[in-house]
């Protein structure tokens, strides 16, 4: 655009507020972090206009800030121009994420009165982000108090802000790297964000040591991702701790293209580019977010789906403020056209659905779907075990139904439903018990076995139900007149445990078998064990064990749980009790024991987080180190190796024999064989 053309004005701007104006029902919005970003993009265009415009613009969003000393949040900023008090707390990291690199790059060009004022409003802002100091395990808010605090105070000049930032950056880090994944873990919406902010911290932050782990740690978010893609259908593949509408259900352009533009534009580095490319057709990935509590996340890929389970759902965002769709069974196929299949998992109480709640008041319905349920689940390749029970049935307020329910989201899709040897012709279908159910869709097959379930009322159902444009398989706890239950008030006098329900699931290439009759005689071959101890009166320290297990084929996929704290007990395979990795992988590995081994590559290090990514038909290699002090480090890979005396936090690209170095510090002895440095950079 040429200097002396001034910036097109969006059709939503409002020039009586000077803000994007949105519409929903009869009432009119204005957010303030969305003008705060307009007038960052006028300022980056920059005609006299422009600047005019958005020192209107900026007046506009510093109208929206909290200024009354009395109040708990002095410094925050309205999520509406519209709204009367603070309710968001996020909303003062969005504006200074837009505010602060806005007067980085362009403070001179405002008037000198308006730079103050923005300074200042910087400064109360980061004051109440200091106050309210996010935890760690909120992935993307975390990252956005670090940048906005590292980067403001280095605009302020304070040390203060300064070094709070700097601690925290590395307190994050640590917390992340301990277990593997980010807590926020495989968001197709908060990855996305949290890269995009790593990179802005990296870009404009002073300090060498944050700039560095920034680069780092993106990378590694970046390699998450980039695992979880499935390049057939170039979805995202779950499980997700938080997605929204549009992502779960693939109502926007599929992520693969979102990601290559990341790597061609340099948000991402261009070496990820071989996690897509260079691939198995089927392998299994493994990571861990909160290993002291249990959370990790399985995906498989093969040719035509992607299956993902968590081992159980996102608990730290369960308020209706900030929770999205967590994604604990997921499924994405392939399908005859561009259309991406859907198939998903989630309790549900009286029939809740999409577009029962609001994300907040004033705010856009974004249809989110919150999970009712607590679950533990384990996978292995296409098979999955999923245990799910009601969270707040105890609650003192009536429920006339408790199911989970497995769900396809466009039954369109489905050309067959089997019930053990009947095909079902019609709907709504009740299923008889025990039965092995399998439905085909274009060209995978699912079977599902579901698993003893505890009824609260009186017959429960179990069937195949349609529901505006889904299939539903509907697992039923209680299905009744409002009633409350005294049993599930726990810790009680009448709590004798959680109720059981859940269900055994396979998926299959379509191609592998002659037919969907032989694939639900085959699911039903395997032996399913399903045990629990009998109901038993709660006290603190006993256990009631609800054991399930199914094997097949000298394969063996396993969960135990207990059933009055609803805890993890075990998992396990017919290889033995499953760990939590921090990344496994086919094409990449982590973990913290000194060495780590992809393919014919190796890492040897201090016994710090460090992690490897490989790709033979490359040959290009990839090495991290998370160390806090700098450790001899080794890289051998089948063209040769490179030894470094001393290695700080960084990473180490060997590509073809040409090696870049980018690490915290490089010093000391350096011997190669088989390539050579083409750059070794420092902050």
């Amino acid at each position: 655009m040429s200097e002396t053309q001034s910036l097109s004005l969006p059709p939503n701007f409002n020039p009586e507020t000077h803000m994007l104006a949105r519409r929903e029902g009869d009432k009119t919005y204005h957010a303030p972090r969305l003008a705060a970003e307009f007038a960052n993009a006028l300022l980056d265009n920059g005609t006299r206009e422009d600047i005019d415009l958005a020192e209107k613009v900026l007046d506009a969003v510093l109208a929206c800030q909290e200024t009354h000393e009395a109040d708990p949040h002095l410094g925050n900023f309205l999520w509406e121009r519209e709204d009367e008090a603070i309710e968001d707390l996020n909303a003062v990291q969005f504006c200074l994420f837009q505010l602060i690199p806005l007067m980085i790059a362009h403070r001179n060009a405002l008037s000198a009165d308006l730079q103050n004022r923005v300074l200042q409003s910087i400064r109360l802002g980061l004051e109440e982000i200091r106050r309210i100091d996010v935890h760690l395990r909120y992935t993307n808010i975390a990252v956005k108090d670090i940048t906005n605090t590292c980067l403001g105070g280095e605009l302020l000049g304070d040390e203060a802000f300064k070094n709070r930032g700097y601690r925290k950056f590395q307190a994050w880090m640590t917390f992340t790297l301990q277990n593997g994944c980010a807590y926020e873990f495989n968001s197709p919406n908060y990855a996305d964000v949290a890269m995009r902010v790593l990179h802005k911290l990296g870009e404009l932050v002073q300090h060498g040591p944050t700039r560095m782990g920034a680069k780092t740690m993106r990378a590694r978010i970046g390699l998450s991702a980039a695992l979880h893609i499935h390049p057939p259908t170039g979805r995202w593949a779950g499980p997700f701790s938080r997605a929204y509408r549009q992502a779960l259900f693939c109502q926007t352009p599929p992520e693969i293209g979102v990601f290559r533009e990341y790597i061609a534009t340099g948000l991402l580095p261009a070496w990820l580019d071989d996690a897509l490319n260079h691939r198995p057709e089927a392998f299994f990935l493994s990571e861990t977010a909160d290993s002291e509590n249990g959370v990790g996340i399985t995906t498989y890929h093969s040719p035509s789906f992607a299956l993902g389970v968590s081992t159980c759902e996102l608990r730290s965002q369960a308020n209706r403020f900030i929770a999205g769709q967590s994604s604990v069974f997921i499924a994405h196929h392939k399908t005859d056209t561009d259309q991406t299949g859907v198939i998903y998992s989630r309790y549900v109480l009286d029939d809740h659905w999409l577009g029962s709640f609001r994300s907040t008041p004033a705010r856009s319905n974004d249809q989110i779907l919150f999970e009712e349920g607590q679950c533990h689940n384990v996978q292995d390749g296409p098979r999955a075990i999923v245990l799910y029970s009601p969270k707040d049935l105890g609650a003192m307020t009536p429920r006339t139904s408790a199911k989970a329910v497995v769900c396809w989201h466009d039954r369109r899709l489905i050309e067959e439903i089997w019930v053990n040897d009947q095909k079902v012709e019609t709907l709504p279908f009740d299923i008889p018990e025990p039965a092995t159910i399998a439905i085909a869709a274009g060209p995978v097959l699912v079977g599902i076995r579901p698993l003893g379930r505890t009824d609260l009322g009186r017959n429960a159902p179990l069937r195949l139900v349609k529901h505006d444009t889904h299939l539903f398989l509907e697992l039923y706890n209680y299905l009744g007149p409002p009633k409350t239950f005294w049993e599930q008030g726990h810790p009680g006098s009448f709590y004798q445990g959680k109720p059981q329900c859940g269900f055994y699931a396979e998926l299959a290439e379509r191609a592998d078998y002659p037919n969907v009759q032989t694939f639900v005689q085959t699911v039903a071959a395997g032996t399913l064990k399903d045990e629990a101890v009998p109901p038993i009166a709660y006290e603190a320290g006993k256990t009631r064990p609800w054991s399930v297990e199914y094997a097949r084929d000298n394969q063996a996929l396993g969960i135990q749980i207990d059933l009055l704290e609803w805890h993890l007990q075990k998992r396990w395979t017919h290889k033995g009790i499953l760990g939590w990795p921090q990344l496994e992988s086919p094409l990449a590995r982590q973990n913290r024991t000194g060495r780590i081994a992809v393919e014919n590559a190796a890492l040897t290090c201090g016994n710090r987080p460090a992690w490897l990514f490989a790709c033979p038909q490359t040959k290009r290699y990839v090495a991290a180190f998370h160390g806090a002090e700098p450790e001899p480090l080794t890289l051998s890979v089948p063209e040769g190796e490179l030894y470094i005396e001393a290695m700080g936090t960084g990473t180490i690209l060997w590509d073809n024999g040409n090696i870049t170095i980018e690490a915290l510090q490089c010093k000391g002895e350096i011997k190669i064989t088989g390539g050579r440095i083409v750059s070794c950079a420092a902050p």
